[in-house]
């Protein structure tokens, strides 16, 4: 049998709603906004269907619901936009090279400037490391809300309200956060929402979301067919057709309108209660094996991720030989190197193992896999 640990990358299984949704769009929808025919109608109708019920999931408007390819592809669309007249920018040390790269590469073009701020161990210290980096051309705060390394829930609501008083941009990276926390742009000051559609919202992989509360204008990343203004040589000026150039991923969206309501029929409460306490069972039984590092402290919150190493054994070597007992973690960076180097777990391990459930994870199996754990020390 085996065992996925790994939804911290992609959930799997989907819901059986999830399935189902993405087979009616196969049969059903057609391209939206590219006709007024029945078939392209009612792919114009699931999608903005799909638009209002993520809009109501994140406290946003319809109109300001941008379907992106993935979460990288809507923080380099929030990025590249807030700086396309250049600045300063700062962002954590914990953050995803979806983040990390693109300011570094408008950096290296002379484009902008950047400073990281470190994530503390309490919620205070991390906010005055952020609040001490705010500079006068400070264009942009961008951050994730949860480490995909760690789990470690960084202070973003009060970072949202740091930025609101500054009057500069919250750009959050919701990838590991959104369907496990009560994300919402309003009481979050969350300005630009980017999250992947493939993790904790259950949709299919090719989704992603850039979610705006309107008040930074945010030029388009690619030009092309939007289905409005097409005697135009210029994109839209309006959202969502401003950033959404070529044909809409209909079936994405399906999937995504079916994630969504699969996740509020659960509750978010629910989801991070039960996968918390298999994460908590997890450390409760590495607590009694000296040779396990556990990558969590006592006074930080976390989402349902567990980050581990054995003392004695290369990370990607563990992962391996748990994969060859049926159970699927990942090793390594997890594409975000700046929180291994401050973990040092780059040099140490070359990374670490990472333990994601999802709501289809249960303890038989999160027991079994502790057994496993212990078998190889």
């Amino acid at each position: 049998m085996t065992v996925n640990f790994d939804n911290a990358a992609t959930t799997f299984p989907k819901p059986p709603e999830v399935r189902l949704a993405v087979e009616k769009a196969l049969v059903r929808y057609g391209s939206s906004g590219r006709g007024s025919h029945p078939i392209a109608a009612r792919g114009s109708e699931l999608i903005y269907s799909a638009r209002e019920t993520i809009a109501q999931f994140f406290e946003a408007q319809p109109e300001n619901v941008i379907f992106t390819a993935n979460c990288t592809h809507a923080l380099n669309l929030a990025i590249q936009g807030i700086t396309k007249q250049g600045g300063h920018v700062i962002i954590s040390n914990l953050e995803h090279n979806s983040v990390a790269r693109p300011v570094y590469a408008l950096a290296k073009a002379g484009k902008i400037r950047y400073s990281i701020a470190d994530a503390a161990e309490s919620d205070s210290a991390t906010l005055e490391h952020f609040a001490r980096l705010i500079r006068p051309d400070t264009k942009a705060i961008i951050c994730t809300i949860a480490s995909n390394v760690t789990g470690q829930i960084l202070p973003y609501r009060q970072i949202g309200r740091l930025c609101q008083e500054k009057n500069i941009c919250f750009i959050a990276d919701g990838a590991q956060a959104c369907g496990i926390l009560p994300i919402s742009l309003k009481s979050d000051f969350i300005n630009i929402l980017c999250t992947a559609g493939h993790k904790g919202l259950y949709g299919i992989t090719g989704t992603g979301l850039f979610i705006s509360d309107g008040k930074f204008s945010i030029p388009p990343l690619l030009q092309g067919g939007s289905g409005s203004l097409s005697a135009l040589p210029e994109m839209p000026d309006f959202l969502p057709d401003a950033l959404e150039a070529g044909t809409l991923n209909v079936i994405g969206a399906a999937s995504l309108k079916a994630g969504v309501n699969f996740v509020r029929k659960k509750g978010v409460e629910n989801l991070y209660r039960t996968e918390s306490a298999l994460c908590e069972q997890l450390c409760r039984r590495f607590s009694r094996m000296p040779d396990v590092i556990v990558y969590r402290k006592p006074d930080v919150n976390y989402v349902p991720i567990v980050s581990f190493n054995l003392k004695h054994q290369k990370a990607d070597q563990t992962a391996e030989a748990l994969a060859q007992k049926g159970f699927c973690l990942r090793a390594g960076l997890h594409c975000a190197p700046l929180a291994h180097y401050a973990m040092h777990t780059a040099e140490t391990h070359e990374g670490t193992v990472r333990f994601a459930p999802s709501v289809f994870s249960d303890m038989t199996n999160t027991n079994r896999l502790a057994d496993a754990v212990s078998a190889l020390l």
